[in-house]
């Protein structure tokens, strides 16, 4: 049952190369004109975290970019974030799952339902052949047995137990600002709360084949090797986003659940519009926390913001 949590947990948390010597961290970009020059902003800014600032006629919106799993030999500057997040009015954060009890005896009676493809079903009767023998080679090689596992099961395991791309691991930036605001008193909000029953519905309702395409790219980013982790997070620090959304591991973890879901993945994107858009209009200035994925996809935030006619400020994200 360990594993199902932590499968779980690894899922809901991503709505998440050698040490890098101290010359290879980016330059403090300098203030945008459109941006307001005022404390906090560049207090955020020297934080290293790449960031968009909105320019609204009633204070400043600054939206931190997000990658969960940052390596401990990152150089960015966490401290920084956490002065900004003090100096903030309000601070936003991601998505919440609200987990009963109910939910957690649902896991514990029914964890094969999340563990297992259905009644005797194997990985082969829904991968095709060269797909197939690409996971089987891929369990020979890390002496696990794929054949009955579910494919989101095998995809997180893979990308944790082969990848390990969430060890030795240092404070993500909705830790720091959590913290920070907590300690602060600086008005805290989720962009929104998820029922664990509506989570773990859409989760068993997901046919296998509707987790094939997290698994082809949880394989890729396993055959590319560990460097990926570094150079995932090298790109971030040096502002390099579309570097950092064509990483194989970011690919992997934007590809499957619940990113991926139609109806969750959408829901996760749409409250974030909607979110950032009332803090437009909010007085003094607000920090928000978005994984990166959602704000610089395709079609995403950032994206949806400039087409409303947002004034944005920081690294091209296309």
């Amino acid at each position: 049952m360990r594993v199902v949590f932590s499968a779980l947990a690894m899922a809901i948390a991503s709505f998440a190369l050698n040490p890098l010597a101290a010359q290879d961290a980016a330059p403090t970009p300098a203030p945008s004109e459109n941006a307001p020059e005022n404390a906090i902003v560049v207090s955020a800014q020297r934080s290293g975290a790449p960031m968009w600032i909105i320019d609204t006629p009633t204070g400043t919106v600054i939206l931190v970019g997000e990658i969960r799993a940052i390596p401990e030999t990152t150089p960015w500057e966490p401290l920084r974030l956490e002065e900004a997040t003090k100096q903030a009015d309000r601070v936003i954060l991601g998505a919440r799952g609200k987990i009963s009890p109910g939910d957690i005896l649902r896991l514990i009676f029914s964890g094969s339902t999340f563990t297992k493809l259905p009644d005797k079903s194997t990985a082969s009767d829904y991968l095709a052949p060269a797909q197939w023998q690409r996971l089987a080679a891929l369990g020979t090689a890390h002496k696990e047995d794929y054949a009955r596992q579910s494919f989101l099961l095998t995809s997180f395991g893979m990308l944790r137990k082969e990848l390990r791309f969430n060890r030795d691991t240092g404070e993500d930036a909705s830790d720091v600002v959590s913290k920070a605001a907590d300690k602060a008193k600086v008005p805290t909000t989720r962009a929104g709360t998820l029922r664990g029953e509506d989570i773990l519905d859409n989760l068993a309702e997901a046919p296998p084949a509707a987790h094939i395409p997290c698994l082809e790219a949880a394989m890729d980013a396993v055959e590319a090797g560990p460097a990926i982790i570094e150079q995932r997070a090298t790109d971030w620090r040096r502002y390099k986003i579309p570097a950092v959304m064509a990483n194989p591991l970011e690919q992997a973890l934007g590809k499957c659940w619940p990113w991926a879901d139609e109806t969750l993945g959408s829901e996760l994107r749409t409250i974030w519009v909607d979110r950032i858009a009332e803090a437009s209009a909010a007085k003094g200035t607000t920090l928000a926390v978005v994984p990166l994925r959602v704000l610089a996809e395709e079609g995403g935030v950032l994206d949806q913001l400039d087409a409303r006619g947002f004034d944005i400020a920081g690294p091209p994200w296309k």
